[in-house]
């Protein structure tokens, strides 16, 4: 019995963690477009580096908790870690610890275009990084139900195989601009527009991503999980 809550509430933490990331990256998206308009773009780019960075940090925590319930489920002694993402996991705490921290200088006026530029620079390459996160959550959730169900797959998890494939390929590329695009402004060539235009594509993909989350999640729910 305990077990089985204790599975549904990290099922619940990771569904809901990723609808919050996918805000993060809403909140991001606006921010930086507010910038690009011309409303005070510096202190614009340094929130947004900071709401990005949290939902880097919730993105993480989320995806920690998915991959644990299904790496050692419960009632189970066998572990899946052949495709355990720990790289990907490492960098999403790591820099978006880092860019919370880089955006909080940056706010209170501490070289604040150079510290925005590296923390974008930071945050596309924890993209490349964590690219196939999301594809391996899936693929080790379909494995630890095809033995369990024996059932043909589903039109969610059919939604979730495609949500979860093409978000791996949005983040290398958008991670990829985004160290592109901070290289160039962390060298001075407009770099607050190249920062917030960065910002919107890595929270462009963060939506993406979040929605990618929240969808393996939900339609790939056991049985046990859902009583």
């Amino acid at each position: 019995m305990t077990m089985s809550v204790s599975a549904g509430a990290a099922r619940d933490t990771a569904a809901y963690g990723g609808f919050v990331d996918a805000a993060g990256g809403v909140a991001a998206i606006v921010l930086a477009v507010v910038g690009l308009a011309g409303v005070k773009p510096e202190m614009m780019v340094a929130i947004a580096t900071i709401v990005f960075g949290v939902a880097l940090l919730v993105e993480g925590g989320a995806m920690l908790s998915e991959y644990v319930r299904i790496v050692f489920p419960s009632g189970s002694g066998a572990a899946a870690m052949e495709n355990f993402g720990g790289v990907g996991l490492s960098a999403h705490f790591l820099v978006g610890a880092g860019g919370i921290v880089l955006g909080i200088l940056a706010l209170i006026g501490i070289a604040s275009v150079t510290l925005t530029s590296i923390a974008v620079i930071a945050f596309g390459a924890a993209m490349v990084l964590s690219s196939n996160s999301v594809w391996q959550l899936h693929e080790l959730k379909r494995m630890a139900m095809l033995p369990i169900e024996g059932q043909p797959v589903s039109g969610s998890a059919i939604l979730a195989n495609e949500m979860a494939s093409e978000s791996a390929g949005a983040l290398s590329l958008a991670g990829l601009a985004a160290i592109v695009l901070g290289i160039l402004a962390v060298v001075g060539m407009h770099s607050v527009v190249l920062t917030l235009a960065a910002l919107i594509a890595l929270g462009a993909t963060l939506v993406m991503t979040g929605g990618s989350l929240s969808a393996t999640v939900v339609g790939f729910m056991r049985p046990a999980d859902q009583r």
